[in-house]
């Protein structure tokens, strides 16, 4: 017999860092209010750390799909694959060169390009998609709170979440 119904379940899962954090944060106030002034410090770091994880869990929920899209996403050692039941394919982080949000397809798909080969399609509710955070937040000049936003945004475009910025101008000067 279960206590939570699953969708209860699967919500407090889906917000579990922010649960933690609120937890860490209640336990340091504890110490700061409570037994006396030497536990005081550690009460402040455990405030300062639940502070820290609530903005990264956060963040992290509002990225978290469903997980029952099709497909499966896995990220190891900076190498992204995705195998789907049409497509599939797999990208090192190093050599992408633009991630784009595409909400003209149902549901929307992360789409990946890399110079070389064909772009991996991703749907934002593949099975193990809520590793793709971490591995986006590895990517240099990553606005994080952008791409948050253009996920929840209903829009009926692709948009350009990250692109990577060129090693050299596009035109030289010669003086």
């Amino acid at each position: 017999m279960m206590f939570f119904r699953p969708e209860a379940k699967a919500a407090l899962w889906r917000w579990r860092e922010v649960l933690v954090a609120a937890a860490m944060a209640l336990l340091g106030l504890w110490l700061i209010t409570g037994p006396g002034l030497l536990l005081a410090v550690p009460g402040w770091a455990l405030v300062l750390g639940g502070m820290a994880l609530c903005f990264v869990g956060f963040q992290r929920a509002r990225f978290r799909g469903t997980g029952d899209g099709v497909g499966a996403v896995q990220v190891d050692e900076g190498q992204i694959s995705y195998f789907g039941p049409l497509t599939g394919g797999v990208i090192a982080l190093q050599s992408l060169e633009r991630l784009t949000l595409d909400a003209t397809l149902h549901p929307p798909h992360w789409k990946l390009d890399a110079a070389g080969q064909p772009p991996v399609l991703i749907p934002v509710n593949a099975a193990g998609s809520d590793a793709l955070f971490d591995a986006f937040a590895t990517l240099p000049d990553l606005r994080t709170e952008r791409m948050l936003t253009e996920l929840r945004a209903k829009r009926g475009h692709a948009v350009v979440i990250w692109e990577r910025k060129p090693l050299r101008p596009a035109h030289a000067l010669l003086h």
